[in-house]
């Protein structure tokens, strides 16, 4: 019984063993990591400030149509009030 278990569990440590005797990450690999890395967030950036400006931009642009149209509607009627006052 003892060598069924202890042919088991040598099995069992070199089963889990071959990932951990592999060769590690050589120091090339890790500098070409880091700059896909880099530049993945940089794309990241890129694209959020280029979203940030369309939606300001957009922003902007219907805030000025609304008060443009809100201060000719307000013109009109300032213009409409004084004509009934004067006339």
């Amino acid at each position: 019984m003892k060598s069924h278990f202890a042919q088991y569990a040598m099995g069992l440590l070199l089963l889990t063993g071959i990932p951990l005797s592999m060769p590690a990450q050589t120091a090339k690999d890790d500098i070409e990591d880091a700059g896909h890395s880099t530049r993945r967030a940089v794309k990241k950036t890129g694209r959020a400030t280029s979203r940030t400006a369309k939606t300001g931009a957009r922003k902007v642009k219907r805030g000025t149509k609304k008060v443009t149209h809100k201060a000719a509607a307000k013109t009109e009627h300032g213009a409409a009030k004084v004509k009934r006052k004067t006339s």
